[in-house]
């Protein structure tokens, strides 16, 4: 359906989505109906329909598709300059604050509750996101070994998928027990080993 609308339909259905958002993220998932959402961004039902023909958890996992967007979005213009142990301690702060700014209310996970989290279209969308991410974080330890301040034999794959895996356990974490301690931990692990293999350790 996207790639078959004009641009002016491609900017109603990025309004609907943009405008469910808001609302899921004030009510929940489970509280929120399409009239809610019709309300909030003045459709009406048959143009809802009309940009999402299988109803609502079409429009679910559209909105969750938007907001592993955001989650790449919220870090920058950092995660897409790494390129020093500056640039990465002002990528570490933006993560956890953004985490922090979260709390223990995962949209992701509420919509993907919804939607069946192992369904198709939702295993589409957390893979491409860690994806997308570790991309990033792997670009970024490139950049470093480019300037000299990473060895040229670390495996830049390998280390930005252990980076990833430890940020995920800390919001796993941070989200149980509202307790940021070992997401800073995870991230503050995983930079000083990458300073680790220049010989000259820096504050993270």
């Amino acid at each position: 359906m996207p790639d078959a609308l004009t641009a002016k339909g491609r900017a109603t259905r990025d309004r609907i989505i943009e405008g469910a958002a808001e609302v899921l993220r004030e009510q929940g998932v489970a509280f929120t109906t399409l009239d809610d959402i019709r309300s909030r961004t003045g459709t009406s039902k048959s143009q809802l329909f009309h940009y999402f023909p299988a109803g609502k958890d079409e429009l679910l996992l559209a909105v969750a598709r938007f907001e592993a967007d955001r989650v790449l979005e919220d870090q920058q213009p950092h995660l897409g300059r790494l390129d020093s142990w500056e640039s990465w301690r002002q990528w570490r702060d933006v993560v956890v604050e953004r985490y922090e700014r979260q709390g223990d209310h995962c949209p992701m996970g509420a919509l993907f509750l919804q939607v069946g989290q192992s369904g198709p279209g939702a295993r589409a969308i957390v893979t491409e996101l860690m994806r997308q991410w570790q991309q990033q974080l792997a670009r970024g330890m490139r950049a470093l070994q480019a300037n000299g301040l990473v060895s040229p034999t670390l495996d830049v794959d390998r280390t930005a998928a252990a980076l990833l895996a430890g940020i995920q356990g800390g919001v796993a974490i941070m989200m149980s027990t509202g307790d940021p301690t070992h997401l800073e931990a995870a991230l503050d692990t995983g930079i000083a080993h990458l300073q680790a293999t220049t010989g000259r350790p820096t504050r993270a």
